[in-house]
């Protein structure tokens, strides 16, 4: 943990007082211990073992960067979901919005590939694969059949970054073939930010 709110160690005692059957093991991450390889090295273990587990957010800064890069990667943990959706009570700009967003977070500019060419030259790699596009596209539609969704919309920046979200928004509509009770649709992410703001309804997954 490091980083997670001050009322975090209360939970468990909480999960205690209302007799649910969960153990929890904690391993702390932080800014004193997080070079030690065999703490950070135990959270993985631990997380591997249980299958599940709360991490509060690294520090994105110095090391903590490369390590959220690496307990991704070594847990191949590709697929952010995010439900974003109104809640009864709370007035907001827009109603009825019940959205979710899935991302890819093992490569894109979660690759964590940059470096400095020259002095004052950096360079940041935005590697695209096949493979992971594909995976995260059949993940975004398995979700979407699995929680009774109608449509998923394939969110790119094809028209400047021919090649490499060009291979990601073809990969999504091979997927999508092969869901025809879904509805698939594709927009720039310049203008889905604009809708979120206008139209944010229009959006399921």
């Amino acid at each position: 943990s490091s980083g997670i709110n001050a009322e975090w160690p209360l939970r468990p005692g909480i999960f205690r007082h209302m007799s649910v059957p969960i153990q929890f093991e904690t391993i702390s991450l932080n800014k004193d211990n997080l070079k030690d390889e065999g703490a950070f090295d135990a959270a993985i273990t631990s997380l591997q073992r249980n299958g599940v587990g709360l991490k509060g957010v690294l520090n994105r800064s110095g090391d903590f960067r490369t390590h959220n890069l690496e307990l991704r990667g070594n847990l191949d943990m590709y697929a952010n979901v995010v439900r974003c959706k109104s809640i009864q009570g709370v007035g907001t700009r827009h109603e009825g919005i019940d959205l979710i967003a899935i991302r890819e977070n093992t490569e894109g500019e979660y690759s964590g590939l940059e470096h400095e060419s020259v002095s004052g030259v950096v360079e940041s790699l935005k590697v695209i694969t096949e493979e992971k596009s594909l995976r995260i596209a059949k993940f975004a539609f398995d979700y979407a059949l699995e929680h009774n969704r109608n449509k998923v919309t394939c969110i790119h920046k094809a028209n400047i970054m021919k090649l490499s979200d060009g291979l990601f928004k073809r990969c999504c509509e091979e997927v999508s073939k092969l869901y025809p009770s879904i509805t698939f649709d594709s927009q720039i992410i310049d203008n889905t930010c604009q809708q979120l703001v206008i139209n944010p309804q229009q959006f399921d997954v």
